[in-house]
């Protein structure tokens, strides 16, 4: 069994190498991940310029392959050139920093799990909370857990698994939730600065989620020491309104489709 392991954290990241670790012996595992940080990247994949390969060796021994480009070029790498055939499984992580809420949607971690479920790629998507007490070598053993569980069933094509651990010591972790995600915004703020020649900047920071607590969320499960586990898809459609829609009035928009149209002064 082939294993497609990438992150955005980079290749020499700590996680990255923890879950390599953990998963020994279920399967060859094969890294194609970012050669340097790409978080918050989102789904991004490279057209303006040339993407390069190389190999990685860590303690004089092969890691796995740098990649010049973003989580989501790394996977389209990773299958089409590196392994040259479809992995039986795609594992993005272990994330430093928890990707729950909105922030699915920025995370380069979670974007390269989509790549994999887009490809058909039964793909699970791995991110630590660092805010307290971070202990990612049992966050690695419990992937593990996770990760056979997940090969014995068939998630739906276009479906991830994204799976946040608590930053608690691991007697603490109270279990495990399967959660919906978090819909609600975040605070955020513009840091307005001034460069040695005095022209202006600008270094966005990262902002605080709003704090409504909402039941059975991923967010919630991981404020109150649980793993949390969140099936997402990568249809965006809101399937509830498309079914609403078409009853809104739209008469306006359709006498400007039934106006007459006119080429060179002559009605056509």
């Amino acid at each position: 069994m082939k294993i497609l392991l990438t992150n955005d954290d980079g290749v020499y990241a700590q996680g990255l190498g923890a879950i390599k670790k953990s998963l020994q012996g279920l399967g060859e595992v094969v890294v194609v991940a970012p050669d340097a940080e790409q978080s918050g990247v989102g789904h991004s994949i490279t057209f303006s310029h040339p993407l390069r390969i190389r190999p990685v060796y860590v303690d004089d021994e092969f890691f796995g392959y740098g990649v010049s480009g973003s989580p989501a070029d790394c996977v389209k790498l990773g299958v089409m050139e590196i392994m040259k055939c479809q992995p039986r499984l795609l594992v993005s992580g272990i994330n430093m920093g928890s990707n729950t809420g909105i922030h699915v949607l920025y995370s380069g971690t979670v974007a390269a799990a989509i790549e994999g479920a887009i490809l058909g790629i039964p793909s699970v998507a791995l991110s630590l909370d660092v805010s307290n007490f971070p202990d990612l070598e049992y966050a690695a053993i419990i992937s593990r857990d996770i990760i056979e569980i997940l090969l014995g069933h068939d998630l739906p094509r276009g479906t991830l698994l994204n799976v946040n651990f608590p930053s608690v010591r691991r007697e603490e972790i109270k279990g495990v939730r399967f959660t919906k995600q978090y819909t609600y915004s975040f605070e955020e703020s513009v840091d307005c600065r001034k460069d040695p020649g005095g022209k202006t900047y600008y270094w966005l920071v990262g902002g605080r989620e709003i704090t409504v607590e909402e039941e059975g969320t991923d967010t919630e499960a991981l404020s109150h020491g649980y793993i949390s586990i969140t099936p997402l898809t990568c249809d965006l459609t809101n399937h509830e309104l498309l079914d609403k829609i078409g009853h809104w009035e739209w008469g306006q928009l359709e006498q400007r489709f039934k106006k007459t149209t006119t080429f060179l002064g002559k009605e056509v």
